[in-house]
């Protein structure tokens, strides 16, 4: 048997630390910009869409992320990070191509499907390749930089779309989606070739590699990931999309509700950069705890009208606790899992979250419909907030990896 392992750090941190950023800053990019040539989109006569079109593309595009994410964590341990990314990076770049090509309606909702697919692929695998990359005193802090990247690029799509729209075709804002290509070659030159499958394990755990993480001594912590990334995509999602409307009906102005989301996004990426190294200190599970805690204290301060400063901080609070806290859980589950599981780890993980970020609108949609009382909607942000707090509470105390080889004996009883 081979003893070959994969590297675990690299000597070029930073280096890698880039690679990863510029990939995510692709998914962000490609994932926002949907939303900003929306009006555009609904205003193309030859294709005929109407507001509701632009939820059933936001569908589409969901529709795939949670195969996406299940499918390249299981790649990413079965034959080694470099191969799954560069994929998913070439994919994306024929998806968004198709997009900025697509001759009808039918044919862009089967594109985002595509696109979608790719995108819940994506964050797995490069937060599977930090960890990996990243010196063990720092993956936190590595991990958040990188997570970052993806509301960048959403910022930098919300301004091409405001720089160029409407007096340009909507569909060629989905032309630097193909810039990904350009990544491969780095990808290809510095990502490790060699999978965290090879080793004394090696043949045992290359089979059902989602059922080793239910194993006994993984079990318990396993479930509770995946509720707690459930929770958080669902936090996340229903409050981007809900909250500016919930606010306006709460008796904010339209132009607060706007300021609101700017904050939002500010104080989630300084958030997430800030508390960083107090995880990496050996506080990861009390930190995730508490942005979970600190979205429940800010969405109960927003649900009465605040003056604008206090509504820009506790804005940015509830960014923090709603946004940032999903590179804290996807830290954890690094710490938690041993190399040749990270990458399936992460990714079902991650898979079982994308479904939240369905559920969570729809449950705020039957909140509102059930409930006119302007305060429902906050309470029900808060109930997921608390819920995600009591599921963190539950972890162990210690999430670094536990011993390999007892691991690898635990996980051959259920292979």
């Amino acid at each position: 048997m081979s003893s070959t392992t994969l590297p675990t750090t690299s000597k070029r941190p930073a280096g890698m630390l880039v690679i990863a950023c510029l990939i995510l800053f692709v998914d962000g990019y490609d994932l926002y910009i949907l939303g900003t040539v929306g009006p555009s989109l609904v205003n193309y006569e030859p294709w005929g869409a109407t507001a509701a079109t632009i939820g059933v593309l936001g569908s589409a595009t969901a529709l795939g992320m949670p195969f996406g994410s299940v499918f390249a964590g299981w790649a990413a341990d079965r034959w080694g990070r470099r191969m799954p990314l560069a994929v998913a990076l070439s994919w994306i770049s024929v998806s968004m191509l198709a997009a900025a090509l697509a001759p009808n309606l039918v044919f862009f909702a089967v594109v985002r499907v595509c696109t979608g697919l790719a995108l819940g692929a994506l964050i797995p695998l490069v937060a599977v390749f930090v960890a990996d990359q990243a010196p063990a005193r720092h993956r936190t802090l590595h991990i958040a930089v990188a997570m970052s990247a993806i509301g960048v690029g959403g910022v930098l799509a919300a301004l091409a779309g405001r720089a160029l729209l409407p007096e340009v075709h909507f569909q060629l804002l989905f032309l630097p989606g193909v810039l990904p290509i350009l990544v491969v070659p780095l990808i290809w030159r510095f990502v490790p070739a060699g999978s965290p499958s090879e080793g004394p394990a090696g043949p045992m755990i290359q089979r059902n590699r989602v059922l080793q993480l239910l194993a006994p001594n993984l079990r318990r912590t396993t479930i509770l990931f995946w509720v707690a990334s459930f929770l958080s995509f669902a936090l996340l999602f229903s409050s981007t999309v809900w909250l500016p409307t919930v606010m306006v009906r709460a008796g904010y102005d339209l132009g607060s509700a706007l300021e609101f989301t700017i904050a939002f996004t500010v104080g989630a990426v300084i958030g997430n950069v800030a508390l960083a190294p107090i995880a990496d200190r050996g506080h990861l599970k009390a930190v995730t705890l508490g942005m979970f805690v600190i979205a429940a204290i800010a969405l109960l301060a927003l649900s009465t009208p605040q003056p604008r400063p206090i509504l820009l901080v506790v804005s940015a609070l509830a960014g923090v606790g709603a946004q940032a806290v999903q590179s804290m859980i996807i830290s954890c589950m690094g710490a938690f899992y041993p190399p040749r599981l990270r990458g399936t780890g992460l990714g079902v993980g991650t898979g079982v979250g994308r479904l939240g970020a369905i559920a969570g609108p729809i449950y705020l949609s039957v909140v509102t419909s059930f409930s006119d009382a302007a305060r429902a909607p906050f309470f029900a942000f808060i109930v997921i907030a608390i819920l995600g707090a009591i599921v963190i509470s539950l972890l162990p105390r210690k999430l670094e990896s536990s011993d390999e080889p007892a691991q690898a004996a635990a996980a051959e009883k259920v292979a």
